[in-house]
């Protein structure tokens, strides 16, 4: 294959990558990766090669949310620092675990759930206690704090998982956190697909890093990648600020259900 063939495709591949991390918060390696194979990069370079681009993509899509006002800061100033420190342990851990097949099936069951979830009409909120004397208010400020420690919490272990799995399985923080997000947090959908790919660039740091010593990356691959990636993912969340609400959830939806259909069944077929 002519070499300006390969970058001319890398950079298809990295547009069509950006667009599904822009419109659903994801790292859309499940896009680059075999692209990348299927252009002759080895396993290694493949994964390794998407990290640099995933960074200044994410960047652009959640620049676009930004506008929007879409980005919940205290959720990602929550989740993202406990991920990084979890995907460097992750990294570390995938050379002492041999299979963890098991948790990518169980990260599949965790898409199917969501997916199915999502299909759905959301739940209603939850009703907020009218403040009709000093008594109640009081009552309602202690609720509130005590709402805000448990989000705390919540947030400090969605970061962890994600993290985690994407250092040990080299799989997307957004595809754990956007389930976790919307049903463990019940964040509203467009929030949560903001604020999860702006976590996604940030998780790419270390990674990327990690990589880069190790020899992984072949910016033959990562240029023209994120060449595509960067207006790709802005594109992606143009869509995805544009589209009606139950629209956007059945897309997602669809979306989350057919990786955990290749996810599930990869696994399955490799146990």
């Amino acid at each position: 294959m002519p070499e300006w063939w390969q970058v001319v495709l890398t950079v298809a591949a990295g547009v069509v990558t950006g667009v599904l991390s822009g419109m659903f918060g994801i790292g859309g390696a499940m896009v680059s990766n075999p692209a990348l194979r299927a252009l002759g990069a080895g396993p290694r370079i493949a994964v390794g090669s998407t990290l640099p681009a995933i960074i200044p993509g994410a960047i652009s899509g959640a620049l676009r949310y930004r506008r929007e006002g879409l980005i919940v800061g205290r959720v990602a100033r929550w989740t993202a620092p406990f991920g990084v420190v979890s995907s460097v342990g992750g990294a570390f851990a995938a050379d002492a675990i041999p299979e963890a097949r098991v948790l990518t099936i169980a990260i599949a069951v965790l898409l199917a759930i969501t997916a199915i979830r999502l299909g759905r009409a959301p739940r209603p909120p939850v009703p907020v206690i009218a403040e009709t004397d000093a008594e109640t208010a009081a009552d309602v400020r202690v609720d509130h704090a005590a709402e805000e420690h448990a989000a705390h919490w919540k947030l400090a272990v969605t970061g962890a998982i994600a993290g985690g799995l994407s250092g040990l399985l080299g799989v997307g923080g957004g595809v754990v956190m956007v389930p976790l997000f919307t049903g463990w947090l019940r964040m509203p959908l467009k929030p949560a697909l903001a604020t999860s790919l702006t976590c996604v660039g940030i998780l790419a740091i270390p990674g990327t890093i990690s990589h880069t010593a190790l020899g992984n990356i072949d910016w033959g691959y990562a240029l023209p990648l994120a060449v595509g990636i960067v207006p790709g993912a802005r594109i992606g969340a143009h869509i995805t600020i544009g589209i009606a609400e139950r629209r956007l959830r059945v897309l997602v939806s669809s979306v989350l259900g057919v990786i955990a259909v290749i996810y599930g069944i990869s696994e399955l077929v490799a146990l």
